[in-house]
């Protein structure tokens, strides 16, 4: 991208741009200058400390002595040595020797009668050699001056130097991290020239009908014209509601690279603050900042964590630093022009917990749904992360695709890259299908752990209860077919048996009961081949008792009960204590969901029994091979009985 920044003219692309010195600068520089000076710049060296004794003893005698002048306020007496016996000295002073202040200072105790010791050794020489003496009074001016300025200006430079860098914020510009950019909105703007990646449709692989719908936002952006002169009003924004790993993210900055035009990107978590007002002072600046770059997008990822529903949060109060954000955000969204070119799209995955009032027209005026892939997108988004891989000839990226229900975009992407580690792990010169099958497993199952120590006897219920799934699951035609199981650890199972549901839109008593069946097939297996239970079904009980309960208080699948159900989608009931029917119901309800649970597993019962023979076939397999797959039951069990598209439909 960089070959499409235009250079500056007379400044060629290798020279270095000269920073210039800001003025404030220069004030500190001279003020520290000026401070250095007057501490350390005497215009010569520093006097030498000596003794009283070696002054009376040896100086004087010698006739060394020009001058003593004694401080009597400070006990300190300096001594001026005569210019002509300086050069005795001048190892003491090194290069340095004072000429004109005191050479030589002494030291004594407040018990020191200078004016009588001094005078004596004085009066002891002869009148024309005699020394000058002085008693003198002194108060260090600049000293005391330089002690009462230095900790503040000190404390003035640093101030100002720290919140002027503060001011100026970690990007050096509006929006900047800041205690005086506080307010300011954390927006990250992005524009077509200055973009460091450029992100189109072509990126996005898959979600053609969500295509479809922001394709049109980009229309509106590119020729609003030719809708406004008919009367229409641009869409003021549109929310992307979805799983995570989607691609609603992906998808958002693809509209912002095909329509050319400013795109602000921030989340929902940047507007909330520790400090009141922070928020919806970042709001007033972030769609200020829209409104002078318009036409723009305005991206707001993950909404909910500032709109989230009022009534429904615990923690709202009339002074909420949360509901304030919010309140100025919808003040915001409804506040400017319609035609003025600005188009909000925001990401989330819980839309149910959102504010009615954010989601109503004028504001929201389109949502749309970004769903799971089904086999076709899953191939096209293996397409996209396979391009920079290095695949062995002839790979089936289709086969991948079909081995992937359930995957999202971001899932998919995660299983490209642990197949190329691990291919690269065995020093292969290629990535092989089998390296994508383990990656599979490694990301649904966890890690292999064969290092595991499992007795003969605890393997053996492995067996069996695994074997009991695959069982139950094949000789079943409604429940998902099998595509392989395993007794190697992995994560925290001690083995696991992997199905290829079906992606089906509804689904029918039948099938829900006859996967109940398939669930419960380890526990049958262990009551009735070993004649003992043990802990490893506790997943598969919880699986199916909410599965249970969900067919009789939700999905009306219970005859007593009736077609009602209790789960409340928009959450409009709010923070209820009790549940929403009476304990009779709740008693009927246990007794249904028992019922339901006790048939399956009857069901299951009775297809090992019917087939105990191949069961025990498959048990002693899997305790030989530990892992087998689809084609080993089918050589078993024989072909897999299919269920019609009536009975499925």
């Amino acid at each position: 991208m960089n070959g499409n920044i235009p250079n500056k003219p007379g400044k060629s692309p290798g020279t270095p741009q000269k920073r210039k010195i800001n003025p404030i600068y220069w004030v500190y520089i001279l003020a520290l200058g000026v401070i250095i000076y007057f501490m350390f710049a005497n215009g010569s060296g520093d006097p030498v400390k000596t003794e009283w004794l070696t002054v009376k003893e040896q100086m004087v005698p010698q006739r060394e002595v020009e001058k003593i002048v004694f401080i009597s306020n400070l006990q300190r007496g300096e001594v001026y040595i005569k210019p002509d016996s300086l050069e005795k000295y001048k190892a003491k002073f090194g290069d340095k020797i004072p000429k004109f202040a005191p050479q030589f200072y002494f030291i004594v105790s407040e018990n020191f009668d200078a004016e009588s010791q001094i005078e004596e050794i004085r009066s002891a020489l002869p009148e024309d050699q005699r020394f000058k003496f002085e008693v003198d009074l002194r108060s260090n001016y600049w000293g005391r001056i330089l002690e009462w300025l230095m900790i503040p200006v000190i404390m003035i430079l640093i101030w100002v130097f720290m919140f002027r860098r503060m001011s100026r914020g970690a990007d050096g510009g509006a929006g900047g991290g800041g205690i005086f950019n506080v307010g300011r909105s954390q927006a990250k703007l992005f524009e077509k020239e200055k973009a460091t990646a450029n992100v189109t449709f072509k990126d996005v692989a898959g979600l053609e009908e969500a295509k479809v719908e922001v394709m049109e936002i980009v229309d509106f952006l590119k020729n609003p014209q030719k809708y406004t002169n008919l009367g229409g009003k641009i869409p003021k924004g549109a929310l992307l509601v979805g799983p995570p790993g989607t691609g609603k993210t992906l998808l958002a900055k693809a509209v912002a690279g095909e329509a050319n035009v400013p795109f602000f990107s921030i989340s929902g978590s940047d507007f909330v603050e520790m400090f009141v007002g922070v928020g919806a002072s970042r709001v007033r600046d972030l769609f200020r900042q829209a409104k002078e770059k318009a036409p723009c997008i305005v991206f707001i990822d993950e909404i909910d964590a500032v709109g989230r529903a009022r009534s429904k949060n615990a923690g709202f109060t009339s002074n909420d630093e949360r509901e304030n954000t919010l309140n100025q955000l919808l003040t915001e969204m409804d506040g400017f022009g319609s035609n003025s070119g600005v188009i909000i799209l925001a990401a989330t995955n819980r839309a149910d917990i959102l504010d009615k009032a954010l989601m109503r027209a004028g504001r929201f005026d389109r949502q749309i749904h970004v769903d799971l892939p089904e086999c076709k997108e899953r191939l096209e988004i293996f397409k996209v992360h396979s391009r920079p891989l290095k695949l062995e000839e002839g790979f089936d990226l289709e086969f991948l695709a079909k081995q992937t229900p359930g995957f999202s975009g971001a899932d998919i992407a995660n299983v490209c890259n642990e197949a190329a580690l691990i291919a690269a792990r065995k020093d292969k010169p290629a990535i092989q299908k089998q390296d994508f099958l383990d990656a599979i497993d490694r990301i649904v199952g966890g890690l292999e752990r064969r290092s595991k120590i499992i007795s003969p006897e605890e393997k053996r219920t492995i067996a069996f209860h695994e074997s009991g799934h695959a069982t139950v699951s094949w000789m079943l035609k409604y429940a998902n077919p099998l595509l392989k199981v395993t007794i190697i650890p992995r994560g925290r199972a001690l083995g696991a048996a992997w199905y290829l549901p079906e992606e089906r839109q509804i689904t029918t008593v039948e099938q829900m009961m006859d996967e109940m069946a398939a669930t419960l097939g380890g526990r049958a297996a262990e009551e009735v081949m070993i004649g003992k239970i043990s802990t490893g079904a506790m997943n598969d009980l919880e699986k199916v008792t909410r599965q249970a309960y969900a067919m009789v208080s939700y999905l009306g699948m219970s005859e007593k009960v009736g077609n009602i159900c209790f789960y409340d989608s928009s959450e409009s009931a709010g923070f209820t204590i009790g549940k929403p029917y009476s304990e009779t119901t709740a008693q009927l309800i246990d007794k249904e969901a028992k019922r339901l649970i006790d048939e399956a597993y009857e069901t299951a019962r009775k297809v090992l029994k019917e087939h105990k023979e191949g069961f025990l076939k498959l048990a002693e397999q899997l305790l030989e091979k530990e892992v087998i797959f689809a084609d080993d039951l089918e050589t078993i069990f024989g072909k897999r009985q299919v269920a019609t598209s009536e009975h499925a439909n």
